[in-house]
């Protein structure tokens, strides 16, 4: 084969790949982010962090 065919056959190979590029179907829009419920675990959390708080604050005040 000369340079010259092989460039043609080249060409003619990227555009038959491009056309099998877009036949194909575009992929599905990605679905809602899962939900990640709030519940009991946020409230315990915040409620045990208030008490540990107050408990570092009397103990730190019976020391001075």
């Amino acid at each position: 084969m000369t340079v010259q065919n092989k460039r043609i056959l080249a060409s003619v190979l990227f555009v038959l790949i491009s056309f099998a590029c877009f036949a194909q179907d575009p992929p599905p829009p990605p679905g809602p982010p899962p939900g990640l419920p709030i519940d009991g675990g946020v409230l315990m959390g915040i409620i045990f962090a208030l008490f540990y708080g107050v408990r570092k604050l009397l103990i730190k005040n019976k020391n001075h």
